[in-house]
C-alpha cells in the first residue's frame, strides 16, 4: 500500500521508503499563534568533533546539493587549479549572476584556453532576483554562464585543460576529475556516500549526514584560520587546498552568493566563517577553531535555513547578536509586520 506522504500526490512510493525522523525547527508566527513550522535536522560539531547540540536525525544520509562545492574546489586546488583568490571563491559558489560572477567564470576560462562553449553545465536565468530582473529588461535568456553554477563548472573544465584530461565529458562519475571528487569528498567528510546521484547543474551528487558535511566544513575553516592568508608571490600556491578555498571564501563572500544573500551576510559578520548554502533547505557553517553547524530543512524551505543555523551558532558559543537580521524574518499582515519567523528552542 503507497505510504500517505506520496499517495495524497498519486505519486507512486519507492520500496522501502525511509522517512528521516526530523524535528520542529523554524516556526511563522502570525499575531502569537504558530502559522507554519519547518521541521528538518540540525547538528552543531565543537572544535574535537563532539557533538555539542543536534536536532531531528542528523544521522540520516541526504543530499548536500550546493553546499558540496567548496569540498569540489579543495579537489580542484589538489589537482593543480591556481586561480586568483576572487576566482576560487567562485569556483564554489552559487552565484547570484551579477557582472562580476559571469565576467570571472569567462576569466576562469579564459585563463586556462577555453570558452563558454566548453562549459556542461545546465542553462538558468540568474539565481539572484535583481540580478534576474536587470538580465530579461536587457533582452538576456538562459544560459550556462548566468547558471549559478557557472564558476565550479568553469573551474572544473579548467582543471581537466591543467592536468591534460579530456574536457569534453567532464561530468561523466568515471571522469579522472569525478573520480578525485569522490576521493576528496570521502576523505574530508569521513564518510563513504550513502547513496549517489545527479545534481540540478549536472555535477555527480553524494548522499552524507550532517555529521560528515560538519566535519568536512570545520576541516576547511581550521586550516583557513591557521594560514597566514598569502604566499610569498601573493597568491595561495604554499597554502594547503583547504587553506586556499576556505581563505578566498572568506576573502571574496560577495562572489560565493552576492548582495543581498545571507551567506555572504555571514562571512562578512562573523570573522573566519566558511558558509555554503544549498538546495532543498540545506546550510553549512564552518568556523575557525574547526567548529562548526549543518542544517537540513526537510520540506526545502530556504526561509527556515538560516534562522535554524543561527540558532546552532549559539550552541557553539558564538556571539549571534550580529546575526539578528538575518537569524529571523517579518511576517506581514497589510504592508506591516505582525509576526517573526524564529527558530524553535530544538536544541538537545
Amino acid at each position: 500500500m503507497p505510504s500517505p506522504a506520496f499517495s495524497a500526490a498519486r505519486t507512486p512510493a519507492p520500496d522501502h521508503l525511509a522517512l528521516p525522523q526530523h524535528a520542529p525547527l523554524v516556526a511563522a508566527v502570525r499575531s502569537g499563534l504558530v502559522e507554519s513550522v519547518h521541521y528538518g535536522s540540525a547538528l552543531a560539531l565543537r572544535r574535537d568533533g563532539s557533538t555539542a547540540a543536534t536536532a531531528g536525525n542528523p544521522e540520516a544520509p541526504f543530499y548536500p546539493r550546493s553546499s558540496l562545492k567548496p569540498l569540489q574546489a579543495v579537489a580542484m586546488v589538489r589537482a593543480g587549479l591556481d586561480l586568483p583568490a576572487d576566482l576560487l571563491a567562485l569556483a564554489a559558489a552559487s552565484h547570484s549572476g551579477d557582472s562580476r560572477h559571469r565576467d570571472g567564470a569567462l576569466r576562469i576560462l579564459e585563463l586556462h584556453g577555453l570558452s563558454a562553449t566548453d562549459l556542461e553545465n545546465s542553462t538558468d536565468l540568474p539565481y539572484g532576483t535583481a540580478e534576474r530582473e536587470k538580465w530579461l529588461r536587457n533582452g538576456g535568456e538562459t544560459t550556462q554562464l548566468t547558471q549559478n553554477c557557472s564558476g565550479k563548472h568553469a573551474a572544473m573544465a579548467a582543471t581537466c585543460a591543467i592536468n591534460g584530461w579530456p574536457v569534453r565529458g567532464y561530468l561523466e562519475p568515471s571522469h579522472p576529475l569525478q573520480q578525485l571528487v569522490a576521493a576528496t569528498v570521502t576523505e574530508l567528510t569521513g564518510e563513504e556516500p550513502a547513496a549517489i546521484s545527479t545534481d540540478g547543474c549536472g555535477t555527480p551528487l553524494f548522499a552524507l549526514t550532517l555529521r560528515g558535511m560538519a566535519r568536512a566544513f570545520g576541516i576547511i575553516a581550521r586550516a583557513a584560520g591557521q594560514a597566514d592568508g598569502t604566499s610569498d608571490d601573493g597568491g595561495p600556491a604554499s597554502l594547503s587546498a583547504e587553506a586556499a578555498v576556505g581563505l578566498a571564501m572568506q576573502q571574496h563572500p560577495h562572489m560565493v552568493a552576492g548582495e543581498g544573500r545571507d551567506v555572504t551576510e555571514l562571512m562578512r559578520l562573523v570573522p573566519g566563517a566558511v558558509a555554503k548554502d544549498g538546495f532543498e533547505g540545506v546550510q553549512l557553517v564552518g568556523l575557525a577553531d574547526g567548529s562548526a553547524a549543518a542544517v537540513k530543512i526537510s520540506d526545502g524551505g530556504d526561509r527556515a535555513r538560516m534562522p535554524a543555523t543561527v540558532r546552532l551558532l549559539e550552541a557553539l558559543g558564538l556571539d549571534t547578536g550580529p546575526l539578528a537580521a538575518i537569524a529571523t524574518a517579518p511576517v506581514l499582515g497589510g504592508g506591516h509586520e505582525v509576526g517573526r519567523l524564529q527558530a524553535t528552542d530544538f536544541l538537545n
